[in-house]
């Protein structure tokens, strides 16, 4: 057995170092591949650091089928798959080899001389540095073209970022297959150019550093700086705290010293660093939960000190073009559980950030002002953050939207977007046909963001934002483009009305749950075409009961009543991009729609079970999806937003968006029908 995509299989995977993270890196491994046959094996010539590793591997997962994450079926089949060995012979025939050794490039060389001859013909070959190059670490490489840089983050089996990091050599097709290869296991890859330490670490190191000087000059103790470091960053922990859990003193010495020459001349080893790294002792943090006094004004300092150089550094890693800046912004807030810096800066003013880094860099020599920074902070203009990626492959433009942290959850700024994409591709005449498709393997749409419904006061402003939602998926059906959308993972509420306004779906195959409009659980209706798009899809009483009662859907179902066209096996992406040019030759018919009135509408809705749902609201639902099945869809995506309207000024609408945010979605809300 072995996991296929894309035309490689994945039979064996070796990771050689049983340490700190490579234990992690082969729990989520086995955690992922297991269930396809895949052997993960774990080699380490010291059998001290093996016996621990693997106590350490299957005491988290222990701790998992505690916390329910995994059944004890899926326990034992993990432990199955996984085994610890000092015999370097059971590399033999690996597909995939990730290396989590000690940070030593002479030590990394060897270990891939000898990878190399055991792993299976075309194995990718990677090493999980934190700092080193892939040039420098495969410079003995036979084969340098299927070598890279895959670096994790503390704690690897949780910590979803990963960099991909491909060297001068390195196949196009094998980092491309990395990076597909990475999503579609749960993790977040982003594409890296290589430069010692990455886009990630010079930010997460140097962010510590700055920490390290507020101290080491006598202006606040490591404890107040991480109190006042995690308010004004939005950190889950500061840096000495992150220091303590990593056990990262001695490798950001490392990392600080190589800085100075490879990025710029102020990264320096703080002596406090320098006197830990010796004595082995930890920094002296707040406990959990304790609160420590920060006077105002030492706060305020500490914020603007820290803020300039977490700006600082982020824009310079932006001007040496390593990464996009949406790239980093995602990656900073997922893998350092920090605000992100691109974001931050378009809050607080582009122009209040330049401020920030010109007085952080007065105070420190040799801290640059990056010309990115300078440039919009002149003007007080934001960065572009887009969140829906755009790639082009022969004649088909592949739209991706990518919010991994909300499931790629629609928001106003996702709504704008899809105007600006729609607006574009209508005018390019290099591309036929789009897919349309969200990021991971969780989500294709999740829904909408629920907040932006505890702020409608009014009817009249319920209409408004129905009205706005309905044109920015209708230029997606205007498009005059044959429209696939490729269903990676459900597709709740706006999700599913998105998907609706394309020409096509195709879903995953045997997803239990794909497809359902939920809005009903919240006390309103669907707003963005689904009391209009789904009975001209799937029939009006079948719609009528999906909508009524907000049950979910699976895919075979899904395909079953015409909400989706094909249920794909493996290749999902691959298959929406040849149904997507079939349809713009011709040589595939796109699926009936209906736009103008409904032949045969009842004059009545069967009757459905709501339970503990509102009367009220079903009520306006039953009205909408009647009187619109007799309309033109123009007119009947009118009287939705009319009716969207009338649910928000109805008093369970607000009951059951206060209970959303309250209680979550799994808390039935106590309607009382008006």
């Amino acid at each position: 057995m072995s996991y296929s995509q894309d035309g490689r299989n994945i039979s064996k995977v070796a990771v050689i170092g049983s340490g700190q993270i490579g234990p992690d890196i082969a729990l989520h491994f086995t955690k992922v591949l297991a269930p396809y046959g895949v052997q993960t094996v774990v080699v380490d010539v010291a059998q001290k650091a093996l016996e621990a590793g693997k106590a350490k591997l299957e005491k988290k997962i222990a701790k998992g089928v505690q916390a329910g994450a995994f059944t004890a079926a899926q326990q034992a089949e993990m432990l199955a798959h996984v085994a610890f060995t000092s015999d370097y012979a059971s590399i033999q025939g690996a597909d995939l080899v990730v290396e989590a050794a000690t940070e030593d490039q002479e030590l990394k060389g060897r270990i891939f001389a000898q990878a190399e001859k055991l792993a299976a013909a075309g194995a990718i070959l990677a090493s999980n540095s934190s700092h080193l190059e892939p040039d420098a670490i495969f410079a003995r490489a036979a084969d340098k073209s299927r070598t890279t840089v895959i670096h994790y983050f503390f704690p690897a089996e949780r910590n979803v970022v990963v960099e991909v990091v491909p060297g001068a050599a390195t196949s196009p097709q094998v980092t491309e297959w990395l990076l597909a290869f990475y999503e579609a296991i749960g993790k977040v890859p982003v594409r890296v150019k290589a430069r010692y330490g990455y886009a990630v670490d010079p930010i997460f190191e140097g962010l510590f550093q700055a920490s390290a000087l507020l101290v080491e000059t006598g202006v606040a103790t490591s404890r107040q700086v991480d109190a006042a470091a995690a308010k004004a960053l939005g950190l889950t922990v500061g840096s000495f705290t992150a220091m303590n859990l990593t056990g990262g003193n001695p490798i950001t010495a490392v990392g600080l010293r190589h800085y100075h020459d490879a990025i710029h001349a102020w990264f320096r080893v703080p002596g406090i660093l320098e006197e830990k790294v010796k004595s082995g002792a930890a920094w002296d943090v707040p406990a959990r939960g304790e609160t420590v006094d920060v006077p105002p004004d030492l706060g305020r300092l500490i914020a603007d000190e820290l803020r300039g150089a977490y700006f600082g550094l982020a824009c310079e890693i932006v001007d040496a073009g390593l990464i996009t800046v949406s790239d980093l912004d995602m990656a900073l807030e997922l893998a350092l559980d920090i605000k992100p810096a691109f974001r931050f800066m378009n809050e607080i003013g582009t122009a209040e950030a330049l401020r920030l880094v010109r007085a952080y860099a007065k105070g420190h020599p040799g801290f640059p002002v990056p010309a990115c920074l300078a440039e919009r902070g002149a003007k007080n203009e934001p960065f572009a953050i887009p969140v829906i990626q755009r790639r082009d492959r022969d004649g088909v433009a592949i739209l991706t939207i990518r919010r991994p942290k909300v499931l790629n959850a629609l928001n106003q700024q996702v709504f704008d977007e899809l105007r600006g994409c729609a607006a574009d591709l209508r005018s390019d005449r290099s591309v036929r046909a789009v897919v349309l498709t969200g990021f991971g393997q969780k989500a294709f749409v999740s829904g909408a963001d629920v907040n932006f419904l505890a702020r409608i006061e009014t009817a009249e402003q319920g209409e408004k934002t129905s009205a706005d939602s309905q044109a920015a998926i209708q230029a997606i059906a205007d498009l005059g483009k044959p429209v696939v959308c490729a269903l990676n993972g459900l597709a709740f509420g706006g999700g599913n009305e998105l998907a609706m306004a394309c020409t096509m779906r195709v879903a995953v195959k045997g997803l239990k749950v794909l497809a359902g409009q939920p809005e009903v659980h919240l006390g309103i209706i669907p707003g963005a075409g689904g009391t209009q798009r789904l009975p001209r899809i799937v029939g009006v009483a079948k719609a009528a009961e999906i909508m009524r009662t907000g049950r979910p859907i699976g895919s075979a179902e899904a395909r079953a009543i015409g909400l989706i066209s094909e249920e794909v096996a493996e290749g999902l992406l691959r298959r929406a991009v040849e149904l997507a040019r079939g349809l713009a030759d011709g040589s595939v018919r796109a699926p009936a729609f209906h736009a103008g009135p409904i032949p045969d509408v009842p004059r009545a809705l069967p009757e459905v079970d709501i339970q503990h749902l509102s009367r009220k609201v079903d009520g306006i639902l039953c009205r909408a999806i009647l009187e619109g099945a007799r309309a033109k869809l123009e007119e009947g995506l009118a009287l939705e937003a009319r009716c969207f309207g009338e649910v928000c000024a109805t008093r369970d609408m607000r009951i059951g968006v206060e209970n959303f945010l309250k209680n979550g979605p799994k808390a039935k809300a106590q309607f009382v029908h008006a």
